[in-house]
């Protein structure tokens, strides 16, 4: 079923292979979800008529508040197939149920072995698990099983804890660690504290997750460089969703996710819904291959990307996901300029005297968008934000409102109750999409 070769075929074969697999898709989709007999009979869809992978434009989109409104008809198999429910966030208030059959759970661990394997993951490594692998969260439960079908050891450490994390790097003498990167802010904070020596710890890699470390031109961004500086080992950017149930992992070249051709085909679509070609900026829409309990085709995450198809260093001719520019339902149009959160976080990221963040967005008494920082801060008000304030208007060319918080609000903040992930970024408008 599977093809871990075929990354490195030739496109031709690569667009074969996805062809005759989208073939499938849509026989079983047609036969087996309700929320796909729907779409295709409201509109007109014969699915006979999609005879390459050029005319899948013709296929309608869907996106993550079809997946809310309509989470169950998505299903595609009996409940008694269901072996794990996992959840992501939704757009309405109500998490996303995503069920897995036994054949789900075995693609999700083929998908991260594959991964691991693309960010240089051996036998013999030993990868420390900084993350959850409670609360529904699948992406726990994937690197974990991915770990296990590389043939590599793992330990479970979870999030948080410096403390707990060094000693356990040092116990076991972990080479790999799997974490959010601005965690690892943290662990070198710990390490300058207690006298670590970065240049001699056992790790040499990190595998990125939930954070990029990449501008969308491949350069360590704010976050990435300040990492790199402190810390020489090597860090592999990633990009996946709970929905899509595969990842967009580096290799050592830095230069993009890699595409799974096997599991996944990749559109990269403009405002109106038209595919574009290589090395623009749109909508990352996907359709999965081999999923057999919620497939989903043509899935707008609401991620901007852009892709490439030259070949990789590596050896890949798989097509190559940049790093995310924003999410396109948060684009902010804050007085006259556009911005994306990630462009607001790498600014406040190189700034010393900002110890911590969150931004907020929410509707103005004119209907259009504002922009608040909430910040915290170790100077004294006036004169945080006496030196704050020309600083954000060189760079954004904007004023945002500045709102100064103690360190314990702003970790009440960005780890409200129920969560997680960190929340840095806060759409409190009315008419938010996400």
């Amino acid at each position: 079923m599977y093809n871990p070769k075929l990354a490195f075929a030739p496109a031709e074969e690569q667009r074969t292979y996805q062809y005759q697999a989208l073939q499938q898709l849509l026989q079983y989709l047609s036969a087996n979800s309700p929320f796909y007999q729907k779409l295709f009979k409201e509109h007109n869809i014969d699915i006979n008529n999609i005879r390459s992978l050029d005319d899948m434009h013709y296929l309608p989109t869907t996106s993550k508040s079809d997946m809310q409104e309509h989470n169950w008809e998505f299903l595609c198999v009996p409940e008694t197939g269901i072996k794990e429910y996992t959840a992501t966030s939704g757009t309405m208030g109500k998490p996303v149920t995503i069920a897995l059959t036994d054949k789900d759970l075995d693609r999700l661990a083929y998908n991260e072995q594959q991964s691991f394997l693309c960010a240089d993951g051996r036998t013999e490594d030993i990868y420390q698990l900084m993350l959850t692998l409670d609360r529904q969260f699948m992406a726990g439960i994937a690197y974990y099983q991915g770990i296990r079908k590389l043939g590599a050891a793992l330990v479970r450490t979870g999030p948080g804890l410096p403390q707990l994390q060094w000693d356990t790097i040092f116990r076991l003498q972990s080479n790999s660690i799997v974490t959010v990167p601005s965690f690892m802010l943290k662990l070198i904070e710990y390490a300058h504290e207690h006298q670590v020596d970065l240049k001699k710890t056992p790790v040499k890699k990190a595998v990125c997750i939930g954070e990029s470390i990449r501008t969308a031109d491949f350069e360590l961004n704010t976050l990435g460089q300040k990492i790199h500086n402190e810390w020489p080992l090597h860090m592999y950017n990633t990009y996946a969703s709970t929905e899509m149930q595969t990842a967009f992992t580096e290799c050592n070249a830095g230069v993009g996710g890699h595409e799974q051709p096997d599991l996944v085909i990749m559109e990269v679509l403009d405002d109106h819904g038209k595919p574009l070609p290589p090395n623009q900026f749109g909508e990352v829409t996907i359709t999965t291959l081999g999923v057999e309990g919620m497939p989903l085709l043509r899935y707008r995450t609401g991620d901007i990307c852009c892709y490439y198809e030259t070949k990789c260093y590596c050896g890949r001719t798989s097509r190559r996901l940049s790093p995310v520019l924003g999410r396109k339902q948060q684009m902010i149009k804050y007085k006259g300029t556009t911005l994306y959160p990630p462009a607001i976080f790498d600014i406040l990221n190189n700034i010393g005297y900002v110890r911590d963040y969150v931004v907020e967005t929410f509707t103005n008494e004119l209907g259009t968008d504002e922009l608040k920082l909430h910040i915290h801060t170790p100077l004294p008000i006036d004169d945080c934000e006496a030196k704050l304030k020309p600083e954000l208007q060189s760079k954004l060319r904007v004023a945002p409102l500045l709102q100064f918080h103690s360190a314990n609000t702003i970790q009440q903040v960005q780890f409200p109750e129920g969560s997680r992930k960190q929340v840095k970024f806060l759409d409190n408008r009315d008419n938010k999409m996400d």
